[in-house]
C-alpha cells in the first residue's frame, strides 16, 4: 500500500517521495530509489519524529533534514515537507517530500498533501 501512495504523492506533487517506518525508508517514488528505499532514517530525522514536529522548510536557504544515516551532510534537497505518522498516539513513521530544483518552494499545498497522507495512514494502522 505504501508504494502505491508514495507514487500518487509524487505524481500528484510532481516531487520525490518517501514513506518511512521508525527505522528505514519503506517507499518511493519520483526518483532515488537506490539511494533512499531500505536505508536506515538519520538520526535528525529519527528526533523530528520521536518529537512529533512538523518540518517544512519554505525557502531554499533553509537547512534541510537529512532524510537517511548515510548522507554526507551536503545539502542535495533544496526544499522538503516531513510529516509524522501517528497511529494511536504513537508515530509509526513519517511521509516526506523532496525537491532538488532550487526553484522549488513548499508551500501549504505540499503540507496539506503530506498531512493527510501521513493521516490516512496513520488510520490504516489503526484498524
Amino acid at each position: 500500500m505504501q508504494v502505491g501512495y508514495a507514487e500518487t504523492l509524487s505524481k500528484t506533487t510532481g516531487h520525490i517521495a518517501c514513506i518511512t517506518d521508525k527505522d528505514s525508508v519503506i517507499a518511493v517514488s519520483g526518483g532515488a530509489k537506490k539511494e533512499f528505499l531500505e536505508q536506515d532514517l538519520s538520526k535528525e530525522l529519527e528526533q523530528l519524529m520521536d518529537d512529533k514536529e512538523v518540518y517544512i522548510s519554505k525557502d531554499n536557504d533553509e537547512v534541510s533534514i537529512p532524510v537517511i544515516k548515510n548522507d554526507n551532510k551536503e545539502r542535495k534537497f533544496n526544499s522538503q515537507v516531513v510529516y509524522p505518522i501517528i497511529a494511536q498516539g504513537d508515530v509509526i513513521g513519517s511521509v516526506i517530500l523532496l525537491s532538488k530544483d532550487a526553484k522549488t518552494k513548499m508551500g501549504e499545498t505540499e503540507q496539506k498533501v503530506v498531512e493527510s497522507a501521513a493521516g490516512f495512514l496513520g488510520s490504516q494502522m489503526d484498524i
